[in-house]
C-alpha cells in the first residue's frame, strides 16, 4: 500500500514515497526538483521507483504545472488526487471566511501541525510558520480550530521591493546581526526581524486566546534564517506538508 505525497510550491516540487499512507510510515524515497525540470521526472527520479498504490498532492503553482506533474505520473496506474481546502478534515476545522480560498499548502500544513500537537497526548495550540516566497503565520487552538493567519512577503520579495523602490540600492548578500553596521547586513537583518516580530506577536496573541503556550513549528527553505533571532522555543519541520498529506490520506481511508 505504498503512498506518494507531492508538494508543488512556487519554485520546486518535492515528493516522498512512503510504505503506507499512515502517519509515521517508513520513508522509501524522496526528492526535490525545480519546476523547470519536472517534465523529466518520469525518466529520472521516478523511473526506478516502485509503483505507488495511491497519491495525494498539494499544488499552489497553478493548473498548468499540476497537469505537467500528472503527465509524469502516467508511468503508473494511479489516479492523481489533489488537496482542495475544505471546511473540516482530519480533526481540523477551517475558520477562513471562505474555506476553499485557503491555500492548499497552508491547509495541509495545519493538518500536519495538528497531528504533531496531539502526539504528546494532551492537545496543544499550534502556530505554523511557512517561510518561502511568502511567509505565513497560522494559528490553531487546542480543539483544532484554525483561527486565522498572516501572509507576509518572504526575504526575497522584501529585498527586491527595496531595490525597486530605492534609488541606488542593490540587493546584497548580508548577515542577520543585532546591530548592523553596513547596508547588506541592515537589509537582511531588517527583513528577518520583520518576520520574527510578526511571529512573536501572533505567539503572544495565541497564548492570550488559549491560555497555553503553543507548539511553534517552522517549515520552508528559508526557515533557518529565523533561527538565530527568535527567543521562542520552536521546532523546524522540513516535511510538515508531507505529515499533513499522510494524516489526510489515513483519515480518508478510515472513513
Amino acid at each position: 500500500m505504498t503512498f506518494l505525497a507531492i508538494d508543488v510550491g512556487n519554485t520546486r516540487l518535492k515528493w516522498a514515497l512512503y510504505a503506507q499512507p499512515l502517519p509515521g510510515a517508513a520513508l522509501l524515497g524522496h526528492g526535490a526538483v525545480f519546476l523547470e525540470t519536472i517534465d523529466s521526472l518520469a525518466e529520472t527520479d521516478w523511473k526506478a521507483l516502485p509503483a505507488p498504490h495511491s497519491m495525494l498532492g498539494s499544488c499552489v503553482a497553478g493548473d498548468v504545472v499540476r497537469r505537467r506533474v500528472e503527465e509524469q505520473m502516467e508511468l503508473w496506474d494511479i489516479e492523481p488526487r489533489w488537496v482542495v481546502s475544505g471546511a473540516h478534515e482530519a480533526g481540523v476545522t477551517n475558520g477562513y471566511d471562505h474555506p476553499s480560498r485557503l491555500g492548499a499548502d497552508r491547509w495541509v500544513s495545519l493538518i500536519g501541525a495538528r497531528a504533531r500537537a496531539l502526539a504528546g497526548g494532551t492537545p496543544r495550540p499550534a502556530l505554523v510558520v511557512m517561510v518561502g516566497t511568502a511567509v505565513t503565520v497560522d494559528a490553531i487552538d487546542t480543539e483544532g480550530h484554525f483561527l486565522g493567519g498572516l501572509i507576509l512577503p518572504g526575504f526575497g520579495l522584501m529585498l527586491r521591493a527595496l531595490e525597486m523602490g530605492t534609488a541606488g540600492l542593490k540587493v546584497p548578500t548580508g548577515e542577520v546581526v543585532d546591530f548592523p553596521t553596513n547596508t547588506s547586513d541592515a537589509l537582511m537583518s531588517g527583513g528577518a526581524n520583520a518576520i520574527a516580530g510578526a511571529i512573536e506577536r501572533q505567539h503572544r496573541k495565541l497564548i492570550a486566546r488559549t491560555g497555553r503556550e503553543p507548539l511553534l513549528l517552522m517549515t520552508g527553505g528559508a526557515a533557518v534564517k529565523l533561527a538565530p533571532i527568535t527567543d521562542l522555543r520552536f521546532e523546524t519541520v522540513d516535511a510538515l506538508i508531507f505529515d499533513g498529506l499522510l494524516a489526510m490520506q489515513s483519515h480518508r481511508l478510515a472513513l
